[in-house]
């Protein structure tokens, strides 16, 4: 018979590891299921200068591990499994993954969001080859060459100044005509020689034989089409949310974001959500960290009573 544990928590980012240290120093029997590495999307970003504490700035993978063994240290239980159904028994969830089944007396549903694809000719067929969705993961691997940016908010720019740690020369193409990233990154890439920007455009298919060699791009204002030579595409659109889970199992809205109140609670009595899977996140770290804590404390009062 699969183990019975007090609190699951599904996903591993900065929501979930924070309800883990809450759950488990609560003396709580807790299991958390994340399906990629410790600390989610944050351990992809190369430097992390805006959470509290570290007034130098933090890497993303060092304050994911960091994270993560404080949580084990206090007693949760960590697997890299993705989870595929949730269910209800009578007095239990049922947690199934792709390898096991696990039960719950509470769920902690902080599973977050992916990234979000153009969806543009060639894309699909190119990821690995030259499109990536992660400046830290793959920059080093254009080193002196030409790289695009796709995206104009805080995590297009955030990326597109570390890329050109690597590329000879990075294009920002951005669909409006100004930026939406904060004042100060803004600063930075435009001060930045190696980065320039094209304003009004979009991309509308990644071409090469085998990998990427060329873009083609459109003016939403003017319709102007042209090809455009690059070695990589960095993109950096926004994300969507990892709920297909919990289809038909709680309340969803019209964007697949999870429903709650103000006190993380879900459609369902038992099931709470924290973080960027849940509607309303405001998708920064410190925020998500906050959000864990109350669904922990929120889910620890419901076992309570």
């Amino acid at each position: 018979m699969a183990s019975l544990y007090d609190i699951v928590i599904i996903g591993g980012g900065g929501a979930g590891l924070t309800a883990a240290i809450y759950a488990s120093r609560a003396n709580l029997k807790t299991l958390l299921l994340e399906r990629l590495t410790p600390g989610g999307q944050i351990a992809l970003t190369d430097i992390v200068e805006n959470y509290p504490g570290f007034p130098e700035g933090i890497t993303g993978a060092d304050i994911s591990m960091k994270m993560e063994e404080q949580a084990k240290k206090y007693g949760t239980v960590v697997c890299y499994e993705e989870v595929v159904v949730l269910g209800k028994k009578s007095d239990y969830f049922e947690i199934k993954t792709l390898k096991e089944i696990y039960q719950g007396k509470a769920i902690i549903i902080a599973s977050g969001a992916s990234f979000r694809m153009l969806g543009v000719p060639g894309e699909k067929e190119l990821t690995g080859r030259g499109v990536s969705y992660c400046a830290t993961c793959d920059g080093a691997f254009f080193k002196n060459k030409e790289i695009m940016v796709i995206g104009g908010g805080d995590s297009a720019i955030q990326e597109g100044l570390f890329l050109t740690r690597f590329a000879s020369k990075v294009t920002v193409v951005h669909r409006r005509d100004k930026l939406r990233a904060g004042p100060l990154l803004q600063e930075r890439a435009k001060s930045n020689p190696k980065i320039n920007f094209i304003w009004d455009a979009v991309i509308t298919a990644i071409e090469g034989s085998g990998k990427v060699e060329r873009v083609k791009i459109k003016n939403v204002k003017t319709g102007t089409e042209s090809d455009s030579k690059v070695d990589g595409v960095f993109i950096f659109i926004g994300h969507n949310p990892v709920t297909k889970f919990v289809e038909g199992f709680i309340e969803l809205n019209d964007h697949g974001y999870i429903k709650t109140n103000s006190e993380c609670e879900t459609s369902r009595k038992g099931v709470f959500a924290a973080g960027e899977a849940r509607e309303g996140a405001v998708r920064q770290l410190v925020a998500a960290c906050g959000e864990g804590c109350a669904a922990a404390l929120r889910a620890q009062a419901f076992l309570e009573e």
